[in-house]
């Protein structure tokens, strides 16, 4: 009997933080991984996390570049033949604390492209793979935020982005049915990375004032991503929430 085919997945912003958690997961896990991102110094440091037995390979690629992006699927498309999985993970929050009539217009463009505009780059191109491939179809995973059902204090641009993403990730799960490309969301609330370290020393609540807030490992987010990824096709997490258990979410806090 043969081995069965190593499965092949594409994660977007995956030099740092979650990104770089799920792209080890998938490693871990026996995935041929394509890791994207705008530094070449951290995809290869991710890289390297994998270990040498890892099938990892480092591409640069803005997503909210067109070309970079066409580079990158080609650039999978001749290195293994075939996709699998794409982890839509690239993000950035935008200015810092910034209030809403204090951002400007080329701000708020930076996130709609990097968010918004490079998540369906990043889908289309995955589609499109998919969907002519021999056996046909494989998964898109989007990473939403716990910013898609509820904002935070001078956070319009994120906000915005990630409740795009939520119809994106629906239009492409009702697109995808007859190729059988599956399409989920995975909405993270606090997990420990480099955007979210001001959640332990005070963030700006709803009410005004500054507190600190639990945060759960990244971890526990790669192994959610990972699971929704090894679902079977005929099987899809549409959306889920992981979050640290006692953040302000639910309720009052």
């Amino acid at each position: 009997m043969n081995p069965p085919l190593k499965k092949i997945a594409v994660v977007t912003g995956a030099g740092t933080g979650i990104g770089r958690s799920v792209a080890l997961a998938l490693a871990g896990a026996g995935w041929s991984v394509a890791v994207a991102g705008r530094r070449t110094g951290p995809l290869e440091e991710t890289a390297a996390a994998a270990g040498p037995d890892a099938d990892v390979l480092p591409v640069r690629a803005d997503v909210s570049d067109p070309a970079d992006v066409a580079a990158l699927f080609a650039t999978v498309r001749e290195h293994y033949g075939r996709l699998d999985l794409l982890f839509n993970n690239a993000g950035t929050f935008g200015p810092a604390g910034a209030a809403l009539e204090d951002i400007s217009y080329e701000a708020w463009r930076q996130v709609v492209d990097v968010n918004l505009t490079g998540s369906f780059l990043c889908a289309q191109a995955a589609f499109r793979a998919m969907k002519e491939q021999d056996p046909q179809g494989g998964r898109i995973i989007n990473n939403g935020s716990i910013s898609a059902h509820v904002p935070r204090p001078n956070s319009v641009a994120y906000t915005a982005t990630k409740h795009a993403m939520t119809g994106l990730t629906k239009s492409l799960s009702l697109d995808g049915r007859p190729y059988r490309i599956a399409c989920g969301q995975i909405d993270i609330g606090n997990a420990a990375t480099e955007m979210t370290e001001r959640m332990q020393t005070g963030i700006l609540q709803a009410d005004g004032r500054l507190a600190v807030e639990p945060v759960m490992d990244a971890a526990d987010v790669a192994r959610t991503v990972l699971h929704m990824a090894e679902l079977p096709l005929e099987a899809n997490v549409q959306f889920a929430t992981v979050m640290a258990t006692a953040m302000p979410y639910i309720g009052r806090g």
